[in-house]
């Protein structure tokens, strides 16, 4: 059983990352690359938003070059090591995508058994499009990805509030559509919408963004679409991968 549910999530993982490497690469590295052009203008280089950010904006936390340290007056401070350029930062982007992949098909492998549900690619993409709705489109709403250079506010307080709002809008989603009882689903509407109420932490930063606005909106745009992608594939090649290996089992047993 768990030997199955881990090949099956590996497999899920391993599909959905290449598709979505490739989409990355071809939609939204470009922007991140011209954005980076900006960078220099800005007070200090910007950690990427906790909101879905895709795996290159991953690569790009450690490739943005030298940042500015302000217990040192803002004196510069090279970074330890980082990807260069070209083939070996497309390499790490497809890696830290390949990682996110099998993480989050683990996690939906642990969801769909604990609701009981059997994996197939139906109920597959049922839950891995509940995984976008908390885990992607549902924290964009106050965090959309951001491009190098543009203002955000401190990494831990952004962290802090992308977690709560996956959790609240995941227990939301689980409320709703599982429990189906009046009183579960208005508890349910309450917390996905609580955390936006309380409000995304806004930028501090003083320094206006030089990144233009059509850029930004198209990342966050092809973001969450790649995102989307992203999850839908999980969700279908679990179920058929959990489907495939149980029928190789069944094969084995009666051989």
């Amino acid at each position: 059983m768990i030997l199955r549910l881990v090949s099956a999530a590996l497999v899920a993982g391993f599909l959905a990352s290449v598709v979505t490497t490739g989409l990355q690469l071809a939609l939204t590295s470009p922007l991140i690359l011209q954005a980076e052009t900006f960078e220099g203008g800005h007070s200090h280089a910007q950690a990427p938003s906790p909101a879905i950010a895709p795996a290159a904006l991953i690569v790009h936390a450690h490739a943005h070059g030298p940042s500015q340290d302000p217990a040192q007056g803002g004196a510069e401070k090279p970074d330890a090591w980082q990807p260069e350029p070209g083939l070996q930062r497309m390499a790490f982007t497809g890696l830290a995508t390949l990682i996110g992949g099998v993480g989050y098909a683990l996690l939906l492998a642990a969801v769909m058994l604990a609701l009981g549900r059997e994996p197939t690619p139906r109920s597959g993409l049922a839950v891995g499009i509940a995984g976008f709705l908390a885990v992607a489109l549902a924290p964009a709403v106050g965090l959309p990805p951001e491009l190098p250079g543009m203002g955000a506010a401190p990494l831990v307080l952004r962290q802090s509030w992308w977690i709560m709002t996956v959790a609240a809008t995941g227990i939301g989603l689980y409320l709703i559509a599982v429990r189906r009882v009046p009183i579960t689903i208005l508890g349910g509407l309450v917390l996905i919408v609580a955390p936006h109420l309380a409000g995304a932490p806004q930028s501090i930063d003083t320094v206006s963004s030089q990144v233009p606005p059509a850029s930004a909106a198209q990342f966050a745009a092809r973001s969450l679409a790649i995102g989307f992608v992203f999850w839908a594939l999980i969700g279908l090649a679990y179920g058929w991968a959990w489907g495939l290996f149980g029928r190789e089992a069944s094969d084995r047993a009666h051989a």
